[in-house]
């Protein structure tokens, strides 16, 4: 029997301020980064998922960023797959053995896949995902509620792929989908210290609304049009937030005003689901960044990684 490795989670909502912590905690530890965030994934989509940059990096070595194209039907199980892969080979090459390892990120499925484990759902089915990316929002959610009233209760009802999931695994098993993603298999031998950072609300909110301008500056609407132009055939594959967006706007259906406010309104709203599910969730070391400073917070980090 395998003796159980360490790891930590940083997990928060966001605009929070993981990044910036994370960098200074694995240079302290030293740790590579584990990136759990469902839009940094994606190729292309760089300034509006505030995807870290090699500069930012400063040297610590960062996996799953950019491994998957935009319209490609990325899932949790394909996420908890190459993560343990990762894990795995970590745990067995003496070069990166020395190396600690931390999950950074804000998408809560994701970490509880590699802290937890993940249920060993059907692969996916192209005929059935054909037939229900033809239907609309609308459609789906009603054919999810008839099958998984849980499911239909808990999942983000305007992500279109999430839904169309949920749907697919009901069909392929003839069960619920709220069910038979609780049946959880742990793939790793790894313990992790789950810490999670906060603000006060009017803080965070105040720093969403400030990062989304900052993107605007930054270039965010002519990497979105570049995106809109590659792939305008799948645009509902791409949900991410600051995309979908922006999209409305190219295609004349809002204002640009309209589209900034949407982005600002739609983070908001994704940090406080994000604080929704982290509640729910057990063993989690809670800092509050109006309360504290980054520097006390790391300190006490660091303290308890020791005993951990």
């Amino acid at each position: 029997m395998k003796k159980n490795l360490k790891g930590i989670v940083i997990a928060g909502p966001t605009g929070v301020g993981k990044t910036d912590l994370s960098i200074k905690l694995a240079k302290e530890i030293n740790s590579e980064i584990i990136s759990a965030d469902a839009s940094q994934i994606y190729k292309e989509l760089n300034i509006g998922t505030a995807k870290i940059s090699p500069k930012e990096m400063q040297g610590v070595k960062h996996y799953m960023i950019d491994v998957a194209d935009p319209c490609s039907d990325y899932s949790v199980g394909d996420f908890e797959k190459e993560v343990n892969k990762i894990l795995f080979e970590k745990e067995n090459n003496l070069e990166s053995k020395n190396k600690n390892i931390m999950l950074v990120g804000g998408t809560g499925l994701y970490i509880k896949s590699i802290t937890d484990g993940f249920a060993n759902l059907p692969p996916k089915n192209e005929k059935i995902r054909e037939e229900l990316s033809s239907k609309s929002l609308e459609e789906l959610q009603e054919i999810l509620k008839d099958l998984d009233k849980k499911s239909y209760n808990e999942i983000d009802l305007f992500n279109k792929l999430r839904l169309i999931r949920a749907i697919e695994v009901c069909y392929l098993t003839n069960g619920k989908f709220s069910e038979l993603r609780m049946k959880n298999i742990k793939n790793n031998n790894y313990k992790f210290l789950k810490i999670f950072l906060n603000r006060n609300r009017d803080e965070l909110y105040e720093r969403i609304n400030l990062r989304v301008e900052i993107m605007i500056k930054n270039g965010l609407v002519e990497e979105a049009k570049k995106v809109y132009n590659k792939y305008r055939k799948n645009l509902y594959k791409i949900s991410s937030i600051g995309y979908k967006e922006l999209f409305l706007y190219f295609e004349h259906k809002i204002t640009f005003d309209c589209a900034i406010e949407l982005i600002k309104k739609e983070s908001r709203n994704y940090a406080k689901r994000q604080l929704t599910w982290f509640k729910k969730e057990k063993n989690y070391i809670v800092y509050n960044f109006s309360e504290m400073s980054e520097c006390e917070i790391i300190e006490d980090i660091l303290k308890r990684w020791k005993n951990f």
